[in-house]
């Protein structure tokens, strides 16, 4: 068991929904074990500049429904490099901070394995709408982000069945199509777009035309915005002027944006959020670090943040040379198993899609 003191916890990259809710359960429950906590305001770069502040039962109290995150965040350049670092395990040093509790992306994990490298043991936890860590099921935020933009969806389907249109709508994701996947099966959209799947535009304003031939008024297409045009540019507008231009439809464009990182979490992410943050803290006092909690098949386990960030990587396709060889073929296995599953997974919903796009 290790003995702390006092545990910081930050938000850092992207806000998401159910942030707050981590935040709860890091403090109660480290509270409830006699742990001091305190938030780290801004991220990596409030943790370099020492804005902390105390954290209570009190100060937490509520922020359970809140969306986006009462610490704040920020991107931090600063922080990747040495120096960064070695300001931020000062202000840990300085303050007393024995251990830290990071939320977000990958971006953040990295900084928690940058600070456990340097004596300050961190643990990550998957904040992010995109649901694009490779080794968790679900990341806080996305379920409550695919509800905000099937939300507006439904809004706009609304419109569209009174002056019979088509609405093409941009989902954010960066470069995962999972966001906008869900709201395209969730909404009955008659064609997604989504960077894993090739498009086929062809196929998709020929359904477009038959189904306005068949008499059908109000439609809806998805397109996340990591499917871009040849030259780097969003592909969505891109699709709007050509679907009315191929087929006659009269077609209008959404770009909801950062509007679907906020709100109300539901239920799943504020439940995920509490496991996980209950979770970090055991395995901060059991003496164990450089972890990143995943939920896998309902369960809470966590992952080495390399083998996560790896597994990341390879998913993605931008490993790096050197980036395999610290691993051992056992956990090479492990990682093309985790990637298999999620591609397949994705091959299986957007069959789903396809099948009901009518």
């Amino acid at each position: 068991m290790a003995e702390f003191r006092k545990i910081g916890v930050l938000t850092s990259g992207g806000d998401a929904p159910g942030m707050n809710a981590c935040i709860k359960a890091v403090v109660n429950k480290a509270l409830s074990m006699g742990i001091e906590v305190v938030g780290v305001v801004g991220g990596y770069a409030g943790l370099m500049n020492g804005d902390l502040i105390p954290l209570t039962y009190q100060s937490v109290n509520n922020i359970v429904a809140q969306g986006g995150t009462m610490l704040y965040s920020s991107r931090c350049p600063e922080f990747k490099y040495e120096e960064g670092v070695q300001t931020a395990v000062k202000t840990c040093r300085e303050n007393g901070i024995d251990a830290l509790v990071c939320i977000g992306g990958d971006g953040t994990f990295r900084g928690a394995t940058d600070m456990t490298n340097h004596g300050i043991p961190s643990i990550g936890l998957p904040g992010t709408i995109d649901n694009d860590i490779t080794a968790t099921d679900n990341t806080i935020g996305f379920h409550t982000a695919v509800e905000t933009a099937l939300d507006l969806i439904d809004c706009l389907r609304d419109t569209c069945e009174s002056h019979a249109r088509l609405n093409v709508v941009e989902i954010m994701g960066r470069d995962c199509g999972q966001c906008a996947l869900y709201a395209a099966i969730a909404s009955g959209a008659v064609a997604v777009a989504i960077p894993e799947v090739p498009f086929d535009e062809a196929a998709a304003l020929e359904k477009i035309r038959t189904l306005r031939a068949q008499g059908k008024r109000s439609m809806i297409v998805v397109v996340a915005e990591g499917v871009t045009n040849p030259d780097g540019t969003p592909y969505a507008e891109t699709l709007a002027k050509r679907i009315e231009a191929e087929t006659g439809v009269e077609t209008k464009f959404a770009r909801p944006a950062h509007i679907v990182r906020g709100g109300r979490p539901v239920m799943k992410d504020r439940t995920l959020a509490t496991a996980m943050g209950v979770k970090a803290v055991e395995l901060l006092v059991e003496g164990k670090s450089n972890l990143v909690m995943c939920e896998i098949d309902s369960n809470i386990v966590p992952i080495d943040i390399n083998f996560a960030l790896i597994t990341d990587r390879m998913y993605k396709n931008k490993l790096k040379d050197g980036d395999l060889d610290s691993f051992t073929s056992e956990q090479l296995g492990k990682m093309r198993t985790i990637c298999h599953r999620r591609t397949e997974e994705l091959k299986s919903l957007y069959k789903i899609a396809m099948d009901v796009s009518f």
